[in-house]
C-alpha cells in the first residue's frame, strides 16, 4: 500500500475515532457478507453517528423546538 495513502487513512480513521484496522474490519465484513440485515444497517447507523459526532454535529433531543415554536420560527411574519 502506498505510504502517503496509509497516511491519509489513518488520519481519516481518526477524525471518525476509530481505527483504520476498524475500518478495514467492517469493509471485509460487509464484503463478505456476514451477519443479518439487521447487522448491516446497525453497522452502517453506528457509522453515521460516529461521522456526525466526529463533525461535532448531530442532533440533541434538549435543542428540539416544540410544535409552536416552529411555526413561530418559519412563518413569513415573524414571532406572533
Amino acid at each position: 500500500m502506498d505510504e502517503v495513502l496509509h497516511r491519509r487513512a489513518r488520519v481519516r480513521a481518526a477524525e471518525l475515532n476509530t481505527s483504520l484496522s476498524a475500518l478495514v474490519k467492517g469493509f471485509l465484513e460487509e464484503l463478505a457478507g456476514d451477519g443479518s440485515e439487521a447487522e448491516r444497517r446497525r453497522r452502517l447507523q453506528n457509522d453515521l453517528l460516529a461521522r456526525l459526532d466526529a463533525q461535532g454535529s448531530g442532533v440533541v433531543a434538549a435543542e428540539r423546538l416544540d410544535r409552536e415554536a416552529m411555526h413561530q420560527r418559519n412563518s413569513p411574519s415573524g414571532p406572533r
